[in-house]
């Protein structure tokens, strides 16, 4: 795959700066904040946090198991992730074409698992498993040679036949 180093870079540069520096000053910023612009201006709440230091402390030390939590819900617990991939399906038409590879891989896989099988019990093989075989056949060759990465037809697959599944 050809690809330009500036685009790359670029993605590479997102990814350090939404992901990692961001997430520092985002951190720093919040805690900085709300100490001196809440905690500090409220006598009662000085009494339990009476320096700065034993904020972050006591902010991190309760923060960071919470937001594991939270993050663990995201990804396991709730819908919001496997949003998150269908759209990712959706909009990257690489993603989507592995995803229908992969379907037919399997769905050959399985056929031919099942013609192994058969002929290894010397068994013979009937006209209707010879159907099947010629439909999938040319089903997937229609499939390969008539989409592209730029068009619907792996997404109309996705639609129509995995999810069925």
């Amino acid at each position: 795959m050809k690809t330009g180093l500036g685009f790359r870079g670029w993605f590479y540069f997102r990814m350090g700066w939404s992901t990692y520096l961001v997430f520092l000053l985002g951190a720093i910023n919040t805690l900085t904040l709300t100490y001196f612009l809440a905690v500090d201006n409220y006598p009662e709440l000085m009494t339990i946090f009476p320096t700065f230091e034993q904020y972050v402390l006591i902010m991190v030390s309760c923060g960071i198991p919470i937001l594991v939590v939270v993050g663990y819900a995201h990804y396991k617990k709730t819908r919001a992730y496997k949003s998150e991939a269908e759209i990712l399906v959706e909009s990257n038409p690489y993603v989507r074409r592995n995803t229908v590879n992969l379907d037919m891989t399997i769905r050959l896989n399985l056929k031919l698992l099942s013609l192994i099988l058969k002929l290894s019990k010397k068994e013979t093989v009937d006209e209707k498993e010879i159907e099947e075989i010629e439909k999938l056949q040319k089903h997937i060759v229609n499939l390969v040679q008539n989409r592209s990465l730029t068009d619907q037809i792996d997404m109309d697959y996705l639609m129509k036949e995995i999810a069925k599944t």
